[in-house]
């Protein structure tokens, strides 16, 4: 007869993918066009061109993003155990057997990554996790792993994260107990205004947390030093007594009385800004009210605003009253120039394709005649800052420091920049460890093979650590 008699008309709305007899594609999905029009929202508040080209995308892209980096709200632990339980002969409760005290398994350097809660910033995760096995049955390994990271894609803080994975390993294996260990990383709070005067910023924000269940709940109990020797064989030094509960403190530096986002401050917030990114929490499946929740679109919008574009007079220490003169620098055409350098000058930038920040480390070399002061460090390191606080991209950012030392000096430049971006970790690739170095070459850089090389073997193999 009809199409409802056929079975051709679904009612059923599952994930906001299905309607009526229509499968939606990730575009049209009611929480992708709701995140897309947020970040919309955000990008003008930044002062920028929703529609100028290398921007036009970007709400689709962030939108992709996140969803991905918090797919943990549409997965259950228990769907990744069940069918992986295999009976192993032997194992049961009895000390000394695999079943017991000599049985622990342990899974080391899980790499994770996870939003931070409070700022919804990624921070890394190197996770440890180890299991006694009983009952007659272990699990397939690497749904250890999937397990983990089915709390790790959600808004987390390590304690709750820790806690989190060790349950529901313990309620699904059934083992004779669980423990987890996290070592997790979050990026400091650069302060756009102090970062012109200064280019140590606030340090990397370390945390190491524990959880345990079973045999593992006595955290005196032999279990645990036999878990932490098997990570110490490899290298992986973490000691019981430096691991905290971080549920009565703030880890983030957002939460920080030292940090850059002071809570005092908050209230003076873009809060159309602030509602935008309520409206992106609830499209990830979170609740804005949640009382963890409930000041982090905020905190986030004022970390966004550090990347705003202004009209502001570069303040480059003295850029304008300390211009160097091309022609009294380069001096007399005859005398051999040497190549000056300056190495190492930190910088923050925020990612426009995805609006997640990247970092790093600028190499600057310059040729001028011998006897002429070479320039300050303090304005090299306030015009890296200047163009590093704004949506960039690297190559863009390695191009416009160039030209502008160039504008300086009257042509001979070279620059080196090294990246970590949140994005390659924080998405669909998850490539932990990678780093990005583009180069910009000027004037006789551009033609002397001999002086590009000279520059580049002097920047030390371990200039760049990634953090």
């Amino acid at each position: 007869m009809g199409a409802l008699d056929e079975g051709h008309f679904c009612s059923e709305l599952e994930n906001g993918v299905k309607l009526g007899c229509i499968e939606l594609s990730f575009e049209e999905e009611p929480e992708t066009i709701a995140i897309e029009d947020a970040v919309k929202v955000l990008m003008q508040g930044l002062g920028e061109d929703v529609n100028r080209e290398g921007l036009k995308k970007t709400p689709l892209r962030v939108a992709k993003a996140l969803r991905e980096g918090t797919r943990g709200y549409r997965q259950k632990a228990k769907d990744i155990v069940q069918g992986a339980l295999f009976p192993e002969s032997g194992l049961d409760n009895t000390v000394g057997h695999a079943g017991g005290a000599g049985g622990l398994v342990v899974v080391r350097d899980l790499d994770l990554f996870s939003y931070c809660e409070s700022c919804m910033l990624p921070f890394q995760v190197k996770c440890h996790v180890g299991y006694v096995p009983s009952g007659q049955r272990v699990v397939g390994l690497s749904k250890l792993s999937r397990v983990a990271d089915v709390f790790a894609k959600r808004l987390q803080e390590p304690q709750h994260l820790a806690d989190e994975v060790c349950s529901a390993l313990q309620h699904s294996i059934k083992p004779a107990g669980v423990a987890v260990v996290l070592q997790c990383l979050h990026i400091p709070f650069p302060k756009v205004e102090l970062a012109f005067l200064d280019s140590n910023h606030q340090g990397w924000v370390e945390l190491l947390v524990s959880s345990g269940s079973g045999v593992f709940e006595n955290e005196n109990a032999n279990l645990w030093a036999d878990f932490l020797n098997l990570l110490r064989f490899r290298g992986i030094n973490v000691e019981k007594n430096r691991m905290r509960d971080s549920s009565d403190q703030h880890w983030c530096p957002s939460r920080s009385p030292s940090g850059d986002i002071a809570a005092s401050k908050i209230e003076s917030v873009n809060q159309g800004m602030v509602t935008a990114v309520a409206s992106i929490l609830r499209s990830l499946g979170e609740d804005p009210l949640r009382k963890e929740l409930v000041g982090t679109p905020a905190r986030f919008v004022k970390w966004l605003m550090n990347f705003q574009t202004t009209n502001l007079d570069m303040k480059l220490n003295g850029f304008v009253s300390d211009r160097v003169d091309p022609l009294k620098f380069n001096g007399d055409g005859c005398k051999e120039k040497k190549i000056h350098s300056e190495l190492n000058l930190s910088f923050w930038s925020q990612c426009e394709h995805h609006l997640l920040p990247f970092y790093g480390v600028v190499h600057i070399g310059y040729l001028c005649t011998e006897g002429f002061n070479p320039i300050a460090k303090s304005l090299l390191q306030s015009i890296v800052c200047f163009y590093g606080f704004k949506l960039q991209v690297q190559e863009r950012l390695t191009r416009q420091i160039a030209e502008t030392i160039s504008s300086l000096l009257g042509g001979d430049v070279i620059v080196v920049v090294e990246a970590n971006h949140t994005c390659m970790i924080s998405r669909g690739i998850e490539k932990f460890g990678s780093s990005t170095a583009t180069i910009a070459v000027l004037g006789r850089f551009s033609t002397d093979p001999a002086a590009r090389a000279k520059f580049l073997q002097s920047i030390p193999n371990t200039a760049f650590s990634g953090r």
